[in-house]
């Protein structure tokens, strides 16, 4: 992996929302020489490069363009963010037989060229697809992770920072388990600068609704996409944050989902813990002390993915 101010490549396989909001993301932060989109609509996959390239004037030269499967040789970071979108009345089962089917094409393709790197699943069920690609690619579990509830612990700390009228940026919390309606909010471990919440409570003369921020947390995407659609922006910084973190070797510390090696007593399910990232992708897991509850439910979480992954695969 090359660090520091070393020239790196990405490549994003999916021009549609996910991946080209990624590209752009990436662009404004720099952190890459070259990003290369990937996808099935080449010419989608060529406006969306022009249309960014068009831009650098005003950010820093690199180079953005379209390619095809044969670009990742020589890539850093590999992020695949392809796959079909959930229609209404489908169920999570439908929509992971479907993107399962897609992944093992993609990671089929990716490996007749791969060199090195690692791989960032975005695509949705992530964990089920998280599994099947490490899986399928042969690679150690720290080269291949996914995005997981990354985008859920931001939710989580924007509804905090809200709620308490704080610096968002003050706010530590983290949502572990799968990214879907099992996931577990960690709340034996919140804290606002370093005060846990219900001291800070007592500092603000406030009473946290529990119950109304995990619902928020829940359904707040969902909400999203019924206004405009899809949701992209947000999942595309959080997809940034990592490349910096892995091309830069910060040990940032976010949650990912990443397949357990006994964890909790959890194998070869893929879904979200904190973990440090940097230069080798997932440096280590973090298995910290939860609640008994926080506990229990991440164990439900596990069985859910995994009743899914054994009927999707």
């Amino acid at each position: 992996m090359k660090k520091g101010k070393e020239p790196a490549k990405v490549v994003i396989i999916g021009g549609g929302f996910v991946g080209a909001a990624s590209a752009f993301a990436l662009t404004m932060t720099g952190t890459a020489a070259e990003i290369v989109i990937v996808d099935t609509n080449k010419d989608k996959a060529k406006g969306e490069a022009l249309d960014i390239s068009h831009g650098l004037s005003m950010v820093r030269h690199q180079n953005i363009r379209d390619g095809v499967y044969e670009d990742v040789k020589g890539a850093d970071i590999i992020i695949i963010t392809a796959g079909s979108a959930r229609k209404p009345g489908e169920t999570r089962l439908d929509l992971a037989k479907k993107n399962v089917g897609i992944a093992k094409a993609i990671i089929k393709n990716i490996m007749q060229y791969y060199d090195g790197g690692i791989i960032i699943v975005v695509s949705n069920p992530v964990d089920i697809l998280t599994k099947i690609i490490w899986q399928e690619s042969g690679l150690p579990r720290s080269k291949v992770f996914g995005s997981g509830t990354s985008l859920d612990t931001s939710r989580y700390k924007h509804l905090l920072s809200e709620y308490y009228d704080v610096d968002v940026t003050k706010v530590n919390a983290f949502i572990i388990g799968e990214h879907g309606d099992s996931m577990v909010p960690v709340w034996s471990h919140a804290s606002i600068c370093g005060i846990r919440l219900d001291d800070f409570d007592k500092l603000t003369a406030k009473k946290l609704d529990k119950k109304y921020i995990e619902e928020e947390v829940r359904t707040c995407g969902a909400k999203i996409i019924q206004l405009k659609g899809a949701t992209y922006y947000a999942i595309a910084m959080s997809i940034s944050k990592i490349v910096e973190a892995i091309i830069m070797d910060h040990r940032t510390i976010m949650t990912a989902s990443t397949v357990l090696s006994g964890q909790y007593g959890i194998n070869d399910i893929a879904m979200s813990l904190p973990c440090i990232i940097g230069a080798n992708g997932i440096e280590q897991v973090l298995d910290i002390e939860l609640s008994e509850n926080e506990h229990k439910s991440f164990l439900e979480s596990a069985d859910k993915i995994n009743e899914v992954l054994v009927n999707a695969n």
